[in-house]
């Protein structure tokens, strides 16, 4: 159905508008079906979440809605009669309410899932800085910006997220992005204060590795090692490998096998066997930071269907490990970052540094440019991306639900 079509068939909403008191937030989304990020993200701004046995009840009003494509299964009109939103036909007047200029407090862009095409390096040309660029625009023509929030990396183009990135920090509104792996449960709860001197670290993933999951895991271990002696200095070169080259690697030194091994320790569902009987086809980001750290993302499709990570620290004889936690049952791992979402729209203060996603954004379009030139080690001066984390790590306590 075609989205002007779709919106004349609307059904007017059944709700009052919601008091101006509350923040009003537009929320724009690439598609709107159950179990998709729209409905991850959007749907608890709408009803409220759950963090362990705790209720948040929605700490903003979704006031307007744009969707860019709509799928066989669309929630988004009943979700618009339910709770008294407006579905609007352009990113413009869903942040204009129709009016012209800036009406709402906040932007939720969402651009993941739907029916868009993948370049010949295996990335997913989902529209983030597209949607983005006519948000900026919004905010030029009105003489004011508001928060927003990019659901996991800003764009498959590096180009296209430091622009992004540039322009949030030109016009002075706050910008928040990422992936909620990186905010969620910690089974233990792992954490280093700022300062830790790393040696050695590792992030494990599972079979999904083209850049939409090969995201999470860098960002998984971006968040700990961010927090090393000196702040972060950005990295200055990558490689991406696959296959057998892996394995032998690993006999060079390029990674850690007690590491991985500390890191499937902390897995529930890893199978017993040998990783290299197992694992079909295993791919491995190596990371060199320009302090001269080092670290690796391995993604061991077949063993590990988790996030897990390792570290080697400084004068310490025990490895470091830890499951960043999903919840299967019912994605909580998004009702985190929903809350670092709010509070960024109540108090235009972000949890963590976007540039953590910045630098991850980079260095995940590198890793696949890396293999679209046949596994080579890419110098990347780009990716000098540079920054402290946050004195107090944001993720969510407890064993999660």
């Amino acid at each position: 159905m075609r989205r002007r079509q779709f919106l004349q068939t609307a059904a007017a909403p059944l709700v009052a508008a919601p008091p101006r008191s509350r923040k009003r937030i537009a929320a724009l989304s690439t598609t709107y079906h159950v179990r998709s990020h729209s409905d991850n993200f959007i749907t608890r701004f709408l009803e409220g979440y759950w963090i362990n046995q705790k209720y948040f009840p929605p700490p903003c009003d979704i006031v307007s809605l744009y969707v860019d494509q709509i799928h066989p299964a669309d929630i988004s009109r009943k979700l618009s009669s339910a709770y008294g939103f407006k579905l609007y036909p352009t990113i413009a007047e869903a942040l204009t309410l129709g009016a012209g200029k800036l009406a709402v407090d906040g932007v939720l862009l969402i651009g993941e899932h739907g029916d868009y095409p993948a370049n010949e390096k295996g990335q997913k040309l989902y529209p983030r800085y597209e949607f983005f660029e006519q948000v900026v625009k919004v905010f030029r023509d009105s003489g004011r910006s508001a928060p927003v929030f990019v659901d996991k990396h800003l764009s498959y183009d590096w180009g296209k997220a430091k622009r992004m990135y540039d322009q949030s920090r030109e016009l002075k509104f706050p910008l928040m992005a990422g992936s909620s792996v990186s905010v969620t449960f910690r089974r233990p709860e792992l954490d280093f204060p700022l300062g830790t001197e790393f040696d050695d670290a590792i992030a494990l993933g599972g079979g999904w590795i083209e850049d939409g999951g090969l995201f999470h895991n860098l960002e998984t271990l971006q968040c700990f090692v961010e927090r090393r002696r000196g702040g972060e200095t950005g990295i200055r070169a990558v490689q991406r490998m696959e296959g057998e080259a892996v394995w032998k690697a690993a006999g060079q030194g390029r990674w850690s096998r007690e590491l991985m091994q500390a890191a499937l320790a902390r897995g529930s569902r890893v199978p017993p066997g040998r990783p290299e009987e197992l694992v079909k086809h295993p791919v491995a980001c190596f990371l060199e930071y320009h302090d001269g750290f080092r670290a690796t993302v391995l993604m061991l499709g077949g063993l590990v269907s988790e996030y897990l990570a390792a570290f080697r620290v400084k004068g310490q004889r025990e490895v470091a490990s830890t499951n960043c936690y999903v919840p299967i049952e019912n994605s909580n791992n998004f009702s985190p970052l929903v809350d670092a979402i709010a509070r960024m729209f109540l108090t235009a203060k972000t949890d963590y540094p976007v540039e953590r996603t910045l630098l991850t954004t980079g260095a995940l379009a590198m890793l696949m440019e890396s293999r679209y030139q046949g596994q080579k080690r890419l110098e990347t001066p780009m990716l000098k991306v540079t920054y402290q984390a946050p004195k107090a790590s944001y993720f969510a306590p407890g064993m999660g639900s």
